[in-house]
């Protein structure tokens, strides 16, 4: 089979005749349906429920006049783009359609049922979407006569906004709807990345270390939520710290997905979800749609959580161990700008505090390797240091005394600190290491090309980095000494090193290679 989409390269894609049916008026088809019409597509909008697709054409009228009142469309290009939307009143009116893309219920049994119909309705070359964000491709098309034309077109919402969609390749699709598809992203402004049809697809499934890893942090009593949000924020540079972004998207979405993709493959333990947010879901701690989450709303805003900063104290003499060369002169330099009185020799003197800058340890085992005395000991994350915020890690014998000097030197001229209990990783370190561990696997397995990897992750999660971008930021051999440190702790399989991260810091070159 052969899409109709397919032209020789040198031809003007922008004159190709194209006309493009959405099945589903919801916010995600109108999404698709606007972002389309402005891109030049003559769209068919149809929704099963009666006059649902006339108001989401009255809707899309309404937010392209927005848009040209705030200066970021053109009068023309709005009325270009409305030109190009028809309400289909029946399903029989898309058989001339082009592509039909699906965005309706998130249920298997409805996907397959209106591709059954479609099949019925629409000509041989016709390629058929779903904009699923969880069922299998595969799955959908398995029900269908023609699988070879059945494929994922994955937006994000807010479509307009999210300029990232997934192609997703079912293991029955035609390579030249692929193609295809990939094109017809592309007219309409939108980065296209190809995917092989696996549980989450790219995105969703790159996506599982941020929010799994915080939440056991805190399950292990490492940190409260908020803690790990700012750390993450303003060590780590997030826009959204994870208990943020549960928030803002709600439990009554975030579980389920969790869930499913874990039981999609498998009970694998990197994406083992965690029973607080099964609890406050049933507590009707949703997030912000419910007033209440991991943080409270009001109005649609989220009330600032109340910050006190550590009373002053004599910070006292400090000694910083030398067991990370690199990381002890960053943590150094950071205390000497904030005034601390800065031992320098082999071993502290007694009643110094001793600071160790551990990659994937906890105190404790710094603390007993090098001989200090665990109730003056204490961590500092130097491998995401920056001049506005430390973590700061207490062994499970640091006295008050020696956390409270170390604070307020911490808090000197409006520094930041967040002050954590004995973890292996502490917290960015922890959850970096998950996120690209998790995309070493996708590139292990092929799911994506690597450079796509990054590109999917930071346009549509976000990140400051792509994951193998910042694992080589980082450095392979240090993301693995991470893992590896974790595991030997915890002894969970989730931290198992991915063959991928493995080889590459064996080699010493790139995880893009």
């Amino acid at each position: 089979m052969t899409s109709s989409l397919i032209r020789d390269t040198t031809s003007d894609e922008r004159a190709l005749p194209i006309l493009v049916a959405i099945v589903g008026a919801g916010v995600m088809g109108r999404g698709i349906a606007r972002v389309l019409a402005q891109g030049g597509v003559d769209v068919l909008l149809h929704d099963a429920r009666e006059g649902v697709a006339a108001q989401a054409a009255v809707d899309m009228h309404h937010e392209l006049q927005a848009a040209v009142s705030m200066g970021r469309l053109s009068g023309a290009a709005a009325g270009d783009a409305m030109s190009r939307v028809q309400v289909a009143t029946a399903l029989s009116d898309l058989r001339h359609a082009t592509v039909v893309i699906e965005a309706i219920v998130e249920e298997l049994a409805a996907k397959q049922a209106l591709f059954g119909a479609l099949e019925e309705i629409v000509n041989e070359t016709c390629v058929l979407a779903t904009n699923t964000s969880s069922l299998s491709v595969t799955a959908i098309a398995a029900a269908c006569t023609t699988p070879q034309r059945i494929i994922g077109l994955h937006f994000f919402n807010p479509v307009p906004a999210m300029r990232l969609v997934e192609v997703i390749d079912g293991l029955r699709t035609h390579a030249s709807v692929g193609v295809a598809m990939l094109a017809l992203a592309q007219r309409v402004g939108h980065t296209a990345v190809r995917v092989r049809d696996t549980p989450g697809f790219l995105v969703n499934h790159a996506g599982r270390g941020y929010g799994t890893e915080a939440l056991r942090i805190v399950g292990e009593s490492v940190a409260e939520p908020h803690a790990v949000d700012t750390i993450l924020r303003a060590q780590a540079g997030f826009r959204l710290g994870p208990f943020d972004l549960f928030d803002l998207v709600g439990l009554d979405v975030s579980v389920p997905v969790m869930e499913s993709v874990y039981r999609q493959f498998w009970d694998e333990p990197r994406f083992r979800p965690s029973p607080i947010l099964v609890q406050r879901r049933a507590a009707g701690l949703l997030g912000a749609k419910s007033g209440e989450g991991f943080y409270r709303h009001e109005n649609g805003r989220r009330i600032p959580m109340p910050v006190t900063a550590p009373p002053r104290v004599e910070a006292g003499v400090v000694w910083v161990s030398s067991a990370e060369p690199v990381l002890a002169d960053a943590a150094r330099t950071l205390l000497r700008s904030l005034g601390a009185r800065i031992e320098t020799g082999a071993a502290p003197s007694v009643g110094a505090t001793c600071i160790v800058t551990p990659v994937g340890e906890d105190v404790t085992t710094c603390a007993v390797r090098e001989q200090l005395d665990a109730t003056r000991s204490v961590a500092l994350d130097m491998l995401f240091s920056n001049a506005a915020h430390s973590t700061l890690m207490l062994s499970p014998l640091t006295t008050a005394k020696v956390r409270a000097q170390m604070e307020s030197l911490l808090s000197t001229n409006g520094h930041g600190v967040s002050t954590i209990a004995d973890s292996a990783g502490l917290v960015a370190q922890r959850v970096v290491a998950m996120i690209v561990n998790i995309a070493c696997d996708i590139a292990q397995q092929r799911i994506a090309a690597t450079p796509d990897i990054d590109l999917a992750v930071t346009l549509g999660l976000g990140y400051p980095h792509g994951p193998l971008a910042w694992g080589d930021l980082l450095g392979p051999r240090i993301v693995e000494r991470v893992l590896l440190n974790m595991h030997a702790l915890s002894g969970d399989p989730r931290y198992r090193v991915s063959p991928w991260l493995r080889r590459r810091a064996a080699l010493r070159v790139s995880l893009r290679a």
